[in-house]
């Protein structure tokens, strides 16, 4: 079984309960997530399987959506509504709609961040939430992410003392934490802020409307309609440039052949997927050492007779 599964991961489940669970459902232990997900927050989390699993890389690099409460005048230890209060301010003034997503839209384009202390960034071989929970505090790196579109969502209430909370919908390149966005936010607006709320709703060119919960997909299973879930591998690689190959490069491609720039059309790319006969055969990148010419970086297909 190889392909991608468009996978609604539900609230209180972390992304490797997700994982474990479609490999009993499944029967196989080729099963991969495309980007963490934390236990409180729900959305689409694509699933690779079998062969899939190869892309995996591929499809958490590219671009995904979300849509985050941020509630103003309150800030946390974890940075969502999880943790522990650590800053209060009260709201004493009025903040129209029309400022909030002027200082949101301020964010757009790259900006740095720095992760919060309950994330799984590693520093020094150890994730930054193991040295939260010993109470010890480390330097964390700054990481540079892009934020192409911040708008508000309605219903557009201004913030006052009455009412401490709007919504955003942010699409936004990988990496980027939306609960550290949320604490900018606020800080721009004079307030301590967190974000209290997160759904992803779409991660590459998989969407909300096209994902399946766990549940759906062990009845589908049960009654052997796995097509029904299970989309192509080459879905998985809708922002690389993809280049169709002929038969004989399709052999060179099977033996990890290094190619010639002459048989590459997007050269200026820097990696493209080669496809024979409209199914993925192998990703090539530009040679760090030969100029002019391209080498494997994975081979997807197997040849007739190998073993996954």
């Amino acid at each position: 079984m190889d392909g991608i599964i468009p996978l609604w991961k539900e609230k209180g489940m972390t992304s490797h309960d997700c994982v474990f669970k479609l490999r009993k459902i499944l029967q196989t232990k080729k099963v991969g997530h495309t980007g963490t997900l934390d236990p409180d927050v729900e959305g689409v989390l694509p699933i690779c399987i079998g062969r899939a699993t190869k892309l995996a890389e591929y499809i958490t690099d590219e671009g995904k959506t979300y849509e985050a409460t941020v509630t103003i005048g309150t800030a946390t230890t974890t940075e969502d509504a999880s943790g522990e209060v650590v800053a209060e301010k009260e709201i004493t003034e009025t903040i129209l709609p029309i400022d909030i997503e002027k200082v949101a839209k301020s964010f757009v384009g790259e900006i740095e961040q720095i992760p919060p202390m309950y994330s799984a960034v590693k520093v020094n071989g150890r994730k930054l939430y193991e040295y939260a929970r010993a109470g010890i505090d480390v330097e964390r790196p700054k990481r540079t992410v892009n934020i192409y579109t911040i708008e508000l969502l309605k219903p557009f209430v201004s913030i006052s003392p009455e009412h401490n909370t709007f919504n955003i919908r942010i699409k936004c390149g990988k990496g980027t934490y939306i609960r550290t966005l949320a604490v900018m936010i606020g800080e721009k607006l004079g307030y301590p802020a967190h974000m209290s709320e997160l759904k992803r709703t779409q991660s590459g060119i998989f969407k909300e409307e096209q994902c399946f919960t766990l549940d759906e997909i062990e009845v589908l299973r049960a009654k052997e309609e796995e097509a029904s879930f299970l989309y192509p591998i080459e879905d998985g690689l809708s922002d690389m440039p993809q280049q169709h190959i002929s038969e004989l490069i399709h052999e060179k491609v099977l033996n990890g052949v290094v190619l010639p720039e002459q048989f590459i059309k997007e050269r200026n790319k820097g990696r493209v997927a080669l496809l024979y006969k409209n199914k993925l055969t192998a990703i090539y990148v530009k040679h760090p050492e030969r100029r002019d010419f391209w080498k494997p970086e994975k081979v997807i297909e197997l040849r007739e007779g190998k073993l996954n």
